[in-house]
């Protein structure tokens, strides 16, 4: 334990033990199955729901009353509803469309992640894992659908091995599990442990704490959020690989690597000593808030929409507070934009905007739905536009982007902009083996397109294939490291005399237009629900990361 303890605490623990697993018992009564006994196989020791541990791990405030419970933190977090995602349910139903001779392969590699319990189990006995067969959430009453509900869940994350981590064998979901198949299972955290309270962990869920610092590192979050897939062909055969989101090589290439970690932003400390747990906790630095902050807020939002179709566990408020801090992170601490100078001249207004890149790999990163734009206006003195360039409708289209109009073409990076047509948007854009542009993961052999903003510290020049630039940026000399810079020069003649005004939104879409639009096409359940879902929120499907105005 940290700082030591006296053998008279270890004993006040172990005596206490009693009155207190009664009490955690009362907050949930499945804990009265430490390690939900055999089913059968050996395989079924290997994980437990997270009601097995919430007891314990909820009920937990800062000194200011924030509420800091684990549990309730984790339900409303995008881990927790991974198998729960309707676009990624879409996605996978549409893949097995596309290549029916797969689809067995399709459903295992796509539930090692998102249903990484039910999957691992099903490993362990010589079994492919599933994705349908525990759909809808909550309809069916196997240990295998009770695991896979739970999504990226404790007893994933605090069994992972330090074996291979941060190398090609323990990327693409391939994680290690510390404990054996069967027998006695340890939680791996961050900190010390005496005996009394291994104990009680021991009595209360039949697993015992142990002490591993690999637990914090940004090698055990690389493991799934590495992931290449395996183009296919017209008979399942493989026909080329693709980088699909890399934001661990990314950050491994900037200068945040070895300074501040993945869980750094994603799982912030508490800034002052606190419990772990209710039960007989006592305060420790670094703590760990586990929301797992990240981009997706317009799932968190879309999940609390459609809560009793999805199988939703967390309550309504729960998820807005898990979206609302997404929206404040993405706000706070992603992104900065500037405009230089404007100059005005023989009926046209010329300015830079610098777009700055706050955070530790590229922006936008993960999975390649995602984009940042520029939305940029020039307004009279009367507030009439005379030029815009990227305003977003309420389908979630960008007016202009070619590939929102058209899904065989791309919008190219701009180092100049002299045309309310011209988008400088922010993606990555794959094609298939025939260099159509496509959404489709197994279809896709490359990117012809990767301008997504660089972190500091990032040499594109020296950077590998799997996270290398392509597209225009590679040649444009202010898209670099930390950012980019974009010329505007547009037309302004005949505007009435007075000030004009520039207004520059950087913003943000979790799930592009098209990647929504292309599943419309597929005549499948899933495909149809989360195109309805998207297109009844499409217009509040991007957020501003950043503004800013200026006048000449």
């Amino acid at each position: 334990m940290a700082g030591g303890k006296s053998r008279v605490s270890v004993i006040v623990a172990a005596s206490t033990a009693a009155w207190l697993i009664s009490l955690a018992l009362v907050a949930s009564p499945r804990a009265a199955q430490p390690s939900q006994p055999a089913r059968g196989s050996s395989a079924d020791a290997m994980f437990q729901s997270a009601d097995n541990c919430v007891a314990c791990h909820n009920g937990l405030t800062s000194r200011s009353g924030e509420d800091l419970s684990i549990g309730f933190a984790w339900r409303a977090s995008i881990m927790a509803n991974s198998s729960r995602d309707p676009y990624w349910q879409a996605a996978v139903r549409r893949e097995t469309l596309d290549h029916p001779a797969a689809a067995g392969t399709i459903e295992d590699e796509c539930s090692t992640c998102h249903m990484p319990m039910a999957r691992a189990r099903a490993k362990a006995s010589g079994r492919n894992g599933e994705v349908f067969a525990h759909l809808p959430i909550g309809a069916r009453g196997t240990l295998d659908a009770e695991l896979a509900a739970d999504g990226v869940s404790c007893t994933v994350c605090h069994q992972i091995g330090r074996d291979g981590l941060g190398t090609p064998a323990s990327f693409t979901g391939n994680f290690s599990i510390a404990n054996p198949v069967s027998g006695p299972r340890t939680m791996l955290g961050p900190f010390e442990v005496d005996r009394g309270r291994t104990a009680l962990m021991r009595s209360a869920s039949g697993v015992a704490p142990g002490e591993a610092h690999h637990i914090q590192q940004s090698e055990l979050c690389a493991t799934c959020h590495t992931l290449f897939t395996t183009a296919l062909g017209p008979k399942g055969e493989a026909i080329g690989s693709l980088p699909e989101q890399v934001p661990y090589l990314e950050w491994r290439h900037s200068s945040f690597s070895g300074r501040q970690s993945c869980q750094a932003c994603h799982m912030p400390v508490v800034d002052h000593p606190t419990p772990i747990s209710s039960v007989v906790g006592e305060p420790r630095d670094g703590f760990s808030r586990h929301g797992f902050v990240g981009g997706n807020f317009f799932m968190l939002r879309m999940l609390n929409l459609n809560r009793g179709t999805l199988g939703v566990a967390a309550l309504p408020r729960e998820l807005d507070t898990a979206a609302d801090a997404a929206v404040r992170q993405l706000q706070s601490n992603t992104a900065s934009v500037s405009i230089g100078e404007a100059t005005v001249r023989e009926g046209r207004i010329r300015f830079d905007v610098a777009v700055g890149n706050k955070t530790g790999h590229k922006l936008p990163t993960g999975y390649p739905s995602r984009r940042v734009w520029l939305h940029v206006a020039v307004r009279d003195s009367q507030g009439r536009a005379v030029f815009e360039s990227g305003a977003v409708d309420g389908r979630g289209a960008i007016a202009g982007n070619d590939q929102d109009e058209d899904p065989l073409r791309v919008e190219p990076h701009y180092d100049r902009i002299d045309a309310a047509g011209q988008v400088q948007i922010y993606e990555s854009v794959m094609v298939d083996s025939s260099g159509a542009p496509t959404t489709g993961l197994l279809r896709a052999v490359r990117f012809v397109k990767d301008n997504r903003l660089l972190p500091d510290g990032f040499d594109k020049r020296a950077a590998d294939a799997d996270i290398a630039v392509r597209g225009q940026a590679l040649d444009d000399e202010t898209f670099g490291a930390g950012g980019d810079r974009v010329t505007y020069d547009v037309d302004v003649a005949g505007v009435a005399p007075g000030a004009l005004t520039i207004e520059v939104e950087l913003r943000y879409q979790p799930i592009a237009f098209r990647w929504a639009q292309n599943l419309a096409s597929y005549d499948a359940a899933e495909a149809r629900r989360f195109v309805s879902y998207y297109q009844q929120m499409a217009g509040e499907s991007s957020v501003v990361l950043a503004r800013a105005t200026a006048s000449r």
